[in-house]
C-alpha cells in the first residue's frame, strides 16, 4: 500500500486549556481530494492550520503531522517556510482579507515566485501572466499590474488559486474558497480546482458547509463535529448510507432535487463550546438515537465497511438492531 503524503495521527489543539481538536487521524493520499464538513465551529480549519503552523503561540498541539514521513509539528521555522506555500498551499475563505490591498496582484504574486521557486524579475512577471491566465483571468498581461480592489470576488479568489499555484504544491488545502460567491461564479471556481488537480496530480483538501460541492468535487469525505472525526467514508458510500447519527442529519437537511418535496430536517440544539464539552458522544444531547452508554462513553472508530469508519456505538454490529431513537 502506498505511503500517503500527509498523515495526522491523535491531533490535539487546545486554546487555554479547552480543547478544540480531541484527537484527529486523518491520511491524504498523492492525487487524492478529500472533503471536510461539519457545521461552524467544529475543528475543520484548525485541523489544517495546526498541521501547518499558523495557529497563534497560545494553542497547546500536540500528536503528528507528517509530510512524506517528515515531522511538522515542532519542526524549525525554516522548515516550516519551505512546506507553506512551497509543498502546501492553503486558500482562505476570504480573498478580500487575504489579499495585501496596497500591492499590486502581480507584486504578490511573484514575492511568492521569488519564495518558493527563486524565480525574479522579467521571469517572473511572465510568470505571474501565466498563472493568472492558467486560472482564467482575462487580459493577463495588464491586470497584472491591477490591485486587488480592482477585481470582483470571484476574481480575487482566482487570484488567490494562482498564489497557490506559485509554489507548485503538491497539496492545495481549500478552506471554504467559494463562500460570498453566486452560484454560477462558484461552479467556476470548483471546476478550476477539478481541473488543475487534474493536470498537476495535486492533492485536494476541501472545507466546506455545502455536501453538494463535496459531493461533487471530492472522492472521500471526513464529517467532523465538535474536534473530532465522527464518520469518514468514500464519498458515494457515505452519502448512499451515511452510519453516524450527525451524518445523517447533515444529509436529512438536503432539499431532494428530484422526487417528491419532503419537509426538511433540522438537527436541534448546536456544537457544545469547548467549556462544555459533554463527558460522553460530544453530540448526544443533539442525537435522536442516543442511549444510555453514550452520555457515558466516548465512543471510538468502528469500522462500518470498506474504508468505513465511524464513531457511534449505534453502529457497532453488537447494536446495529437497536438503531431506533431512544
Amino acid at each position: 500500500m502506498t505511503a500517503p503524503l500527509v498523515s495526522l495521527r491523535d491531533l490535539h489543539v487546545s486554546f487555554d486549556g479547552q480543547p478544540a481538536l480531541r484527537g484527529i487521524d486523518l491520511d491524504l493520499a498523492r492525487g487524492e481530494a478529500l472533503g471536510l464538513v461539519g457545521e461552524s465551529g467544529c475543528g475543520k480549519s484548525v485541523t489544517w492550520l495546526a498541521a501547518l503552523g499558523l495557529l497563534p503561540g497560545k494553542a497547546r498541539i500536540t500528536g503528528s503531522v507528517t509530510l512524506d514521513g517528515q515531522e511538522l509539528l515542532g519542526a524549525p521555522t525554516s522548515t516550516l517556510e519551505r512546506v507553506r506555500g512551497g509543498r502546501v498551499a492553503m486558500i482562505f475563505q476570504d480573498p478580500a482579507s487575504s489579499l495585501n490591498p496596497v500591492h499590486r496582484v502581480g507584486t504578490q504574486i511573484t514575492e511568492a515566485l521569488a519564495l518558493h521557486r527563486g524565480i525574479t524579475g522579467a521571469a517572473a512577471r511572465a510568470e505571474a501572466q501565466r498563472l493568472l491566465d492558467l486560472v482564467g483571468i482575462p487580459d493577463a498581461a495588464r491586470r497584472v499590474d491591477a490591485y486587488p480592489h480592482e477585481f470582483s470576488g470571484g476574481q480575487n479568489q482566482r487570484v488567490m488559486i494562482a498564489m497557490a499555484l506559485a509554489g507548485d504544491p503538491e497539496m492545495l488545502v481549500a478552506d471554504e474558497p467559494t463562500t460570498a460567491l453566486d452560484v454560477t461564479i462558484q461552479a467556476q471556481i470548483l471546476e478550476l480546482l477539478r481541473a488543475l488537480r487534474r493536470e498537476r496530480n495535486m492533492a485536494l483538501v476541501l472545507i466546506s458547509h455545502d455536501l453538494g460541492v463535496v459531493a461533487d468535487s471530492c472522492e472521500r469525505v471526513a464529517v467532523m463535529y465538535a474536534g473530532r472525526i465522527v464518520e469518514e467514508a468514500p464519498v458515494q458510500r457515505l452519502f448512499d448510507g451515511p452510519a453516524h447519527p450527525y451524518a445523517q442529519g447533515l444529509l436529512g437537511a438536503l432539499p431532494p432535487l428530484d422526487g417528491a418535496r419532503r419537509r426538511l430536517s433540522a438537527i436541534p440544539g448546536g456544537v457544545p463550546e469547548p467549556w462544555a464539552m459533554p463527558k460522553g458522544c460530544a453530540f448526544a444531547p443533539r442525537c435522536p438515537a442516543r442511549m444510555g452508554a453514550c452520555e457515558a462513553e466516548m465512543p471510538g472508530d468502528i469500522p462500518v465497511g470498506p474504508a468505513h469508519r465511524a464513531a457511534c456505538l449505534r453502529v457497532s454490529p453488537a447494536r446495529q438492531h437497536a438503531m431506533q431513537p431512544a
